[in-house]
């Protein structure tokens, strides 16, 4: 058996085991990497809930405010 040989029997054995089995691994890594929420886009959530939170009380004031200066305000189209 010759050394050209040798190396096409190696490079058979190499993509038929731990090729298939790192591509599997590596894309298993990836699918639970996506699952999870990373610290930027945590930190971004929040902001979001607060500027959520902010506009519910400004929108709560202003009905507050039409409630008292002109009450029929939601019966009209």
């Amino acid at each position: 058996m010759g050394l050209s040989e040798l190396i096409g029997v190696a490079l058979i054995v190499f993509i038929a085991i731990p090729a298939p089995l790192f591509i599997i691994l590596h894309f298993i890594t990836k699918w639970k990497q996506g699952r999870e929420i990373s610290g930027g886009d945590e930190r971004m959530l929040e902001d979001l809930w607060q500027l959520a939170q902010r506009m519910e009380e400004r929108l709560e004031t202003l009905e507050r405010i039409l409630d008292r200066e002109s009450p029929d305000w939601r019966g009209k189209p």
